[in-house]
This record gives C-alpha cells, structure tokens and sequence, in this order.
C-alpha cells in the first residue's frame, strides 16, 4: 500500500500542478489541432484514409513527445530533481507516477484530437481507439524513462526526441496497421511492445536516475 500510496501522491501532484499552471496540456491540445489543420488543408482531395490516418498517429506521436518534454521540467526548474530521487520511497514509483501523469494529458489531448481528426478526414473506428489506448501506454511508460534520462543533459529538448522517435516507430507500425483494418494482430503487437518495453523501464529507471 505504501508503494501504491507513493504513486498516488506523484501522480497527484503532477496533475495538481498542471490545474495550476495551465502550461502542458494547453499546448498539447493547441498543437494537436493545429496540426491535424494543416494535413487537412495541405492534402489534396481524395487522400486514402491509410494515408490520413498515417498523419493521425504523426500528430498524435508529436504530441506526446510535447508533453514529455515537459514532464520533467517542474523538478528541473526547482532544482528538486535530485530531492524527488533520495525520497524515502521506490524509485520506481517516481516513474510509474510519472507515466500515469503523462497517460492522463495524452488522453485529454486525443479526446479532442480524435473528434478533430474525424471531422477533418474520416470516422474513427473502435480499432483505432483501442490502438491507440494501447500506444498511450507505450508512449507514457518510455517516454517518461527518457524524460529522466534526458533532464540530465545539456541540450534536453534534442536529446529527447533523438532518443524517443526511434523506440517509437514501432508503436506506428502497429497503430497504423491496426487503424487500417489489419486488427488482431497489431493490437496483439501493441500490447506485447506495452508489457516488454514497460517492464525494461520500470527495471531500468532505478539505474538511470542513479547515474543522473
């Protein structure tokens, strides 16, 4: 229960912080629109939908990226980053609270970013939210390791995306192929990369805060 209640509070305070500051999920909303915007008008008429939706989980993949830029930057700026790591708790709650944070903003953005990409381009199917509700827990859980990873660095906001884009392809692969009508076999490939990659990180977040 400690554990769980450590989670809780980090998660929380994430969340508090952002009722407050206004500054995370603002951006995110406004980037994701903005961008499904611009695909619409700058397609020609008659764009497949496998190709829209292609620019779908583009927008959806930056957005995220967005908002882990971010995630750790209240820590960063108050100089608790290091306070937040000699807690006298799991390090590995730092990171689970961290990523459900992260998983909350992602979900507000696509309950906006779904009803606009429907509008701009086609309907969007039960697939592709279950596609994508798996991503978000791909995208929060490694995302926020490299967030920890690259707060650390000199040039934070570039090394970010350098480390993330590349985990993060295959995360398009299978939500596109899942989102076009492939189905079964991708969501069975999203929810594989969710349980592998998310258990490296929670085994890994330990050492990598260590050595920041």
């Amino acid at each position: 229960m400690t554990y769980l209640s450590d989670v809780g509070a980090l998660a929380r305070k994430d969340l508090l912080l952002e009722l407050r500051a206004k500054e995370t999920l603002p951006a995110m909303l406004v980037f994701v629109v903005a961008t499904l915007t611009i695909f619409h008008f700058a397609l020609p008429h008659g764009t497949s939908h496998v190709a829209a939706l292609g620019l779908l989980w583009v927008a959806l993949l930056f957005t995220a990226l967005l908002g882990l830029t971010r995630a750790f930057v209240a820590e960063r700026e108050q100089g608790l980053f290091d306070a937040l790591v000699l807690a006298p708790s799991d390090r590995s709650a730092i990171w689970l609270g961290k990523s459900l944070a992260v998983l909350a903003f992602l979900v507000a953005a696509e309950v906006v970013a779904l009803p606009a990409f429907a509008i701009f381009f086609s309907g969007v199917d039960g697939r592709t939210v279950v596609a994508v509700a798996l991503a978000d827990v791909g995208i929060s859980t490694v995302g926020t390791l490299l967030g920890a990873m690259a707060v650390a660095g000199r040039a934070r906001e570039l090394l970010l995306p350098l480390l993330f884009l590349p985990l993060a392809v295959p995360i398009v692969v299978g939500g596109v192929g899942a989102s076009a009508g492939a189905g079964g076999r991708y969501l069975l490939f999203l929810a594989f990369y969710d349980a592998v990659f998310g258990l490296l990180s929670w085994a890994a977040f330990d050492y990598v805060v260590a050595e920041t």
